[in-house]
């Protein structure tokens, strides 16, 4: 009977382990430059990047869409928080929260794979690397 609650534990640890690892992984430097993707909304495909740099600690990003009108729109809040971003820009009703997906040796982002809600709508969106923004 005293082997249950070690299998149960063991069993808990077993699963609960790649969110472990999630939360303490460092975020690669990748994240600095543009990343675009496109958004479907009914018939209308639009296309997004966010750009991101960093002053020290501190992560900025800025919103280009050709599609929406606005070029280089600052975001009030972005938070990284290892693997999980969150980007905010409020006076657009906008919202970004994705994770980055990595390369097998885990300093490349190969894309980031998120969710756009924007006015009461949440649309699935993959944003991938790219030197500066299509448009």
């Amino acid at each position: 009977m005293s082997t249950k609650p070690g299998i149960f534990l063991s069993c808990m640890l077993f699963l609960l382990s790649p969110l472990l690892v999630a939360q303490t992984q460092q975020t690669p430097q990748s994240l600095i430059g543009s990343f675009e993707g496109s958004l479907i909304f009914g018939r209308d495909d639009l296309t997004i990047a966010l750009t991101f740099d960093r002053q020290g600690e501190q992560y900025s990003a800025a919103l280009t869409s050709a599609n929406l009108g606005v070029y280089g729109f600052p975001a009030e809040v972005v938070q990284i928080n290892g693997l999980r971003v969150l980007v905010r820009m409020p006076r657009l009703d906008a919202e970004f929260t994705g994770t980055l997906r990595l390369d097998d040796s885990g300093e490349e982002i190969l894309n980031i794979d998120g969710d756009w809600f924007q006015s009461s709508e949440l649309v699935p969106v993959v944003l991938y690397p790219v030197d500066k923004p299509s448009f």
